[in-house]
């Protein structure tokens, strides 16, 4: 599917944003390990939820729905699954690290495989922490990389988890102790990346019933425990929420987002704080997040490391700027859905930006840009990234687009929807 994107300037929008892709997948995990049956209200229906869903199903989880909701009947965190249990994650990064530790928790081998792509993406620092503590996983292909074997057990300890690609192997590892035979104690060593996300673990977590101890970000404790079932409720996304504040910071104009917790630990509000930074106006009322900008944006210099999800879409607003922007804290970024670093200089040096990329940091110089074509290449932020430069530009044709369902499948439905393509 292409879209093309005709040039946008003074927009004003009204959007709600869809509920959060790292909320719902954690809240399936910790529903499926608990006691009774949860209901997950407004969970994200969308490609890499499904993924989640499926293969929890397949682990010997029911999960049904009614009507926009879930119902997931617990197993009390032992897991009834058959023999010869091959779970194929697909393209979800996210799917495949967080049910790693999961597969862990069942009687029989489990093998977790995935695309081409998936294959490409390293999973060692998850399987040596995991072999450390009572798990005899093993590489079915390259070392290091999926597909991979998961036997043994979760039997608990410490460890030391190596998380400078993702702080997802120590999500993986946090969301199924409470099923371990013994206290788990988890260690970050420095490096780390995204580690916003390991605030939204424990979130979750705590709203099922198991608080986890904690220094910082340095150190993790889960004193083995059962996750309560209850109704829970998906709060939005501000990963999906950022391409809306990006277009009105980039054409100039107005977006408000509704369904969004202003508070929220999710790491990607931080997009807010850089679009302030850039010159626009911030403010929220309820559950409603609205940016406002005259168009004039200047650059900034912005560590990425915890943020990656918004690192492209800034870097578009970036490319509009009078100024140089660098964003530092991206190298983890080639190891995505796509190499996203490369994406992002190929769709702005395409539309005649200047974007070069230095060790670990990429510099965005103003530059006069013009329309052409961008493949999304089969990753859906790069697809909504895209766009917004697209609208700021104009005459941007955007192939592949149909890839946005892995996390937002209404994504261009909305954008129809408010006028803008």
């Amino acid at each position: 599917m292409d879209v093309t994107l005709e040039k946008a300037e003074g927009i004003g929008i009204t959007v709600r944003a869809p509920p959060s892709k790292s909320y719902t997948h954690r809240a399936l995990i910790t529903a499926a390990l608990g006691e009774g049956t949860s209901i997950l209200e407004h969970p994200l229906d969308a490609t890499d939820t499904a993924i989640t869903a499926g293969a929890l199903a397949q682990l010997g989880i029911r999960i049904d729905r009614d009507g926009e909701n879930l119902r997931v009947t617990g197993s009390g965190g032992a897991l009834d699954c058959p023999g010869n249990t091959e779970l194929g994650m697909g393209d979800s990064g996210t799917s495949f690290r967080l049910l790693t530790s999961v597969a862990l928790l069942c009687r029989n081998p489990v093998v977790l495989t995935g695309s081409a792509r998936m294959r490409e993406r390293p999973v060692g620092g998850l399987v040596t922490a995991l072999n450390a503590i009572g798990g005899r996983i093993r590489y079915l292909g390259s070392p290091g990389f999926p597909p991979i074997l998961i036997d043994g057990e979760l039997a608990g300890g410490t460890v030391s988890v190596e998380s400078s690609v993702s702080s997802q192997f120590a999500s993986s590892l946090l969301l199924a102790a409470p099923c371990a035979r013994s206290v788990v104690e988890v260690e970050i060593p420095p490096g780390a990346v995204s580690l916003a996300y390991l605030d939204v673990t424990a979130d979750v977590m705590a709203s099922f019933g198991v608080k986890v101890q904690r220094d910082g970000y340095r150190r993790f404790q889960v004193i083995p425990a059962r996750y309560r079932a209850r109704t829970y409720r998906i709060e939005g996304d501000y990963s999906s929420a950022s391409y809306f504040f990006a277009m009105a910071a980039a054409c100039g104009g107005r977006a408000t987002v509704e369904n969004l917790v202003p508070a929220s630990v999710q790491g990607d509000r931080c997009l807010l704080e850089a679009l302030a930074e850039m010159g626009c106006r911030v403010g929220s009322s309820g559950d409603a997040v609205t940016v406002e900008s005259d168009g004039r944006l200047e650059g900034i210099e912005r560590d990425m490391s915890a943020s990656p999800d918004i690192v492209q879409t800034l870097c578009m607003v970036a490319a509009r700027a009078v100024s140089p922007s660098r964003f530092t804290g991206i190298s983890h970024l080639q190891f995505k859905e796509s190499d996203r670093i490369r994406a992002v200089l190929g769709i702005i040096r395409t539309l005649g930006g200047d974007a070069t990329c230095e060790q670990d940091a990429i510099i965005i110089r103003p530059a006069h840009l013009h329309g052409g074509i961008v493949d999304a290449g089969n990753d859906h932020r790069t697809a909504m990234s895209a766009a917004v430069l697209g609208l700021a530009v104009g005459g941007v044709t955007i192939t592949g687009a149909e890839c946005v369902s892995k996390s937002f499948p209404d994504f261009w439905k909305i954008l129809h929807e408010v006028g803008l393509v």
